[in-house]
């Protein structure tokens, strides 16, 4: 289909290259298509930055879609909510752990949210940090919800690094972070930290 090798096409060349570095000629033709398509489908090069940012949303949705968060969330058990969180998180490394134009893409828009950021946050990215917050709360059993939100992108925060300082960190462990090894190491290590830092902050409360 025309409209998802586009798609797909853009988001590549707008992760790599930016809004503005982005040609619409490349990515026609390396979507095999001819530049017409581009406006016929999408009005022009901002309506096809908009409609990759609402694909990217989409994708977004499906790494966690299988997840019995909202469930995980009513029965309001922290020792559920703590392994929903550590899947969640390890998820988000073997994401992040492959090098990919979609994280180019949002890391982007996170640096200089435009328009296209909106609709990434106010459909999947709000939803998800939102139900992050809530299994944050009950796990620490703090009613403050800018304090789980804090924890919650802490926790976060650690997976996110290997992808924002991808070169820094193979140099450092001198391998490759998507190798097998590798990613579950990284994997190991988020979980101990997010555990101990979740079952700190509970104790706290207690």
């Amino acid at each position: 289909m025309v409209q998802n090798r586009l798609l797909e096409t853009a988001i590549r060349e707008f992760g790599a290259k930016g809004r503005d570095g982005a040609s619409t000629r490349d990515i026609a033709a390396a979507a095999g298509t001819a530049m017409s398509s581009i406006t016929y489908h999408f009005g022009g090069k901002d309506g096809l930055y908009l409609a990759a940012a609402d694909h990217l949303a989409e994708r977004m949705g499906e790494l966690i879609e299988d997840l019995a968060i909202e469930d995980t969330i009513a029965a309001a058990d922290p020792d559920a909510a703590t392994d929903m969180l550590c899947e969640i998180l390890c998820r988000m490394v073997d994401k992040v752990t492959h090098s990919d134009a979609e994280g180019m893409f949002i890391v982007r828009e996170q640096m200089n949210p435009t328009e296209a950021f909106d609709r990434i946050y106010e459909t999947q990215m709000g939803r998800f940090w939102s139900q992050m917050t809530e299994l944050v709360r009950i796990v620490i059993d703090r009613p403050a919800k800018r304090e789980c939100r804090i924890v919650a992108l802490t926790l976060f925060g650690q997976a996110i690094v290997v992808r924002t300082m991808r070169a820094g960190f193979e140099r450092l462990i001198e391998a490759p972070v998507s190798d097998p090894d590798v990613i579950e190491q990284i994997k190991s290590e988020i979980v101990a930290n997010a555990k101990a830092i979740l079952t700190s902050r509970r104790e706290q409360a207690a």
